[in-house]
């Protein structure tokens, strides 16, 4: 073929615009999708991101909070943040993406004094897949990440209390509970046995057995276990016994020496411990002294408690009564309930000068849970115990509270 037949040839078909349209988007159209891919995905990214950083901030704010509050301990903050991170993104994580793992979390301490401060960072992050027109253009996954601090924490003031016990040491209160002791949970005893006559076939005798069973803590073992722990928890919170004052009286028909108001909880401690039941039931004498106690007047004239924490502390303290029973008052010499009425009347008394009134009804009959329930400030200060539990539930929640006032915490 001659090129005199081929140059026009080559003329015609490079002057020729036919196509042209057809090849651009052959050429263009892997970009055009990669484009359209990336508009979307930007989107979805900037709404991960932004869901991320909501986590985080929540995620630290939560943490240092709870610090705060004392409702975990730092050696928890890790795991604590990275659950809550996790539960934040539950919604929005694509399947199989682990973030709790991939979750950073930073604990810094701060104390000054009785303040403590919690400064919590929180820096998630995980690998985001993106859509199918980004994968097209070579791009498989995009990694998100995000910080969020937050500081918080609390400062602590000390709350001056005075407390004082009225305990029943009733006959009554050696009766065994239903709960076994678990450091003595058998003991033996005797009963008669194997019946027969005696040599002279005129009567039947018995002989003495021995056997054993469950041995229970009697009610007495039972108050002094509740009130050991009331009066640890009130230790734990004043190890130094500068805020805590305490003191006790026992009663059964009559009341017993008192162990009198003292710093810390020492002298009250032995004073329960060495209770032991026996006698009948009268609470007039032991609540009246639980008040007098608690409001008595000192040499010049002034409240004794209030200066004696003034002294010490610069404070005016929470007076508390705790009064126990197990029984019913017994009827006085004339047969009359008078003794009932003057432990109501001591109660109207306290609580109208601002004591507060806590009482516990220990597996107690209708007549002395009426008289409790009378006493007690409010509903909430009165407590039915039907078993050992309970109690120790009871004095649990009295020392609980009574610990707040002793150490209050101020976010």
């Amino acid at each position: 073929m001659s090129t005199s037949f081929l140059h026009p040839c080559l003329r015609r078909m490079l002057s020729d615009r036919g196509g042209n349209f057809a090849m651009m988007t052959a050429i263009l159209l892997p970009v055009l999708f990669g484009a359209a891919g990336m508009a979307i995905q930007v989107g979805d990214i900037l709404l991960s991101k932004q869901q991320l950083q909501e986590a985080a901030d929540s995620a630290a704010l939560a943490t240092a909070t709870a610090l705060a509050n004392g409702t975990i301990q730092t050696s928890q903050a890790e795991t604590f943040a990275r659950n809550f991170v996790a539960g934040q993104m539950a919604n929005y994580l694509q399947s199989g993406a682990d973030i709790k793992s991939a979750t950073g979390v930073d604990i810094k301490t701060t104390t000054s004094g009785k303040s403590t401060s919690y400064q919590v960072t929180v820096s998630p992050g995980y690998d985001l897949t993106v859509n199918p027109l980004m994968q097209a253009v070579g791009f498989k996954t995009q990694h998100l990440s995000t910080s969020g601090t937050t500081v918080s924490g609390h400062s602590q003031s000390q709350g001056s209390i005075s407390m004082f016990l009225a305990l029943d040491k009733s006959g009554s209160m050696g009766d065994p509970t239903a709960t076994v002791n678990v450091d003595d949970p058998t003991e033996s005893f005797t009963y008669d046995c194997n019946p027969h006559l005696n040599k002279k076939g005129t009567k039947i005798i018995y002989d003495t057995c021995t056997g054993s069973r469950a041995h229970y803590y009697s009610k007495i073992e039972a108050l002094k276990i509740a009130a050991g722990n009331l009066f640890s928890q009130l230790n734990n919170a004043d190890p130094n016994a500068e805020y805590v004052r305490t003191g006790a009286v026992s009663y059964d028909l009559v009341e017993y020496t008192p162990s009198k108001l003292a710093w810390g909880i020492t002298a009250v401690t032995s004073y329960v411990n060495a209770l032991e039941s026996g006698g009948g039931t009268n609470s007039s004498g032991a609540v009246n002294t639980a008040y007098t106690s608690l409001t008595a007047k000192n040499a010049a004239g002034n409240d004794a408690e209030d200066a004696a924490h003034k002294l010490k502390t610069g404070q005016v303290p929470k007076k508390y009564i705790v009064f126990m029973t197990d029984g019913d008052n017994n009827d006085d010499s004339r047969g009359g309930r008078s003794y009932d009425t003057l432990t109501k009347a001591t109660c109207d008394t306290a609580k109208s000068k601002g004591i507060e009134i806590y009482t516990i009804a220990f597996m107690a009959p209708a007549g002395g849970q009426t008289l409790l329930h009378y006493c007690a400030s409010d509903d909430s200060h009165y407590f039915q115990a039907e078993k050992m539990e309970d109690l120790l539930a009871a004095f649990k929640a009295i020392g609980a509270k009574a610990s707040a006032q002793i150490t209050r915490l101020t976010n």
